[in-house]
C-alpha cells in the first residue's frame, strides 16, 4: 500500500523528534529539583504533548485544558473560551503550558491571564510551532520547537476542519483562507 501525502511537508517526523528531545533536555535542566505540572492545551497539542513529556527526564504531573479560539472553519473568533478546565489546583505550583502553535498570541495571552489569577509559583509556555508573522499580541514563549512562515499547517495534532491531526509530520495545506 502506498503512503498518501496530504499537503506539502515542511517539518518531517524525524526533525520533530530531534527537536522535541532537545526541548525535553532543556526543560529537564530548567526544572530540576522542582515539582513540575505540565498542562497540554487540547486538542491540537496532544501529539506534541505526549512526545514532549516522554522527553522530559523528571517525574512530572500532567493535566489538560481545552480551549477554543476558532469560529467558522479556520478563522479565529478573536476570543478564547475554556471548554474544559484543569482538574488540578495550580496555586504554588511550577506550571508549563504546552501549545501546538502560537500565531496571534490571543490564546496564550488569555491562558496567561486566567492561570496567573490562580497564583502558580511559576508559569511558562512551550509551543511546537511559532508563527510570529500573525502576532496581534506580543507574548513570550519560553520554549519553541520551530518558527514557521505564515502558511496554514496541519498534522501532528494540528487540524483543518478537524481532519489531518493524525499526520506524522507538519504540512502546509494549500488554498486555505486563514484570515
Amino acid at each position: 500500500m502506498s503512503e498518501r501525502i496530504f499537503g506539502k511537508p515542511i517539518i518531517t517526523q524525524v526533525e520533530m523528534q530531534r527537536r522535541i528531545k532537545e526541548l525535553g533536555r532543556r526543560i529537564s535542566i530548567d526544572y530540576e529539583g522542582k515539582d513540575l505540572l505540565v498542562v497540554g492545551v487540547l486538542k491540537g497539542a496532544f501529539a506534541f504533548f505526549a512526545d514532549l513529556i516522554r522527553a522530559i527526564r523528571l517525574p512530572v504531573r500532567v493535566d489538560f485544558i481545552m480551549v477554543s479560539s476558532y469560529g467558522v472553519k479556520s478563522k479565529s473568533a478573536g476570543r478564547v473560551k475554556v471548554i474544559s478546565d484543569l482538574t488540578a489546583d495550580i496555586a504554588g505550583q511550577d506550571v508549563l503550558i504546552v501549545e501546538d502553535i502560537v500565531d496571534s498570541g490571543l490564546t496564550v495571552n488569555s491562558l496567561k491571564k486566567n492561570l496567573l489569577s490562580r497564583r502558580p509559583k511559576s508559569l511558562r509556555f512551550c509551543a511546537l510551532l511559532d508563527k510570529q508573522e500573525r502576532r496581534k499580541i506580543d507574548v513570550v514563549i519560553d520554549y519553541v520547537g520551530f518558527k514557521i512562515p505564515n502558511k496554514y499547517v496541519v498534522g501532528y495534532g494540528l487540524d483543518y476542519q478537524d481532519k489531518y491531526r493524525n499526520l506524522p509530520y507538519i504540512a502546509v495545506l494549500e488554498n486555505v483562507d486563514e484570515e
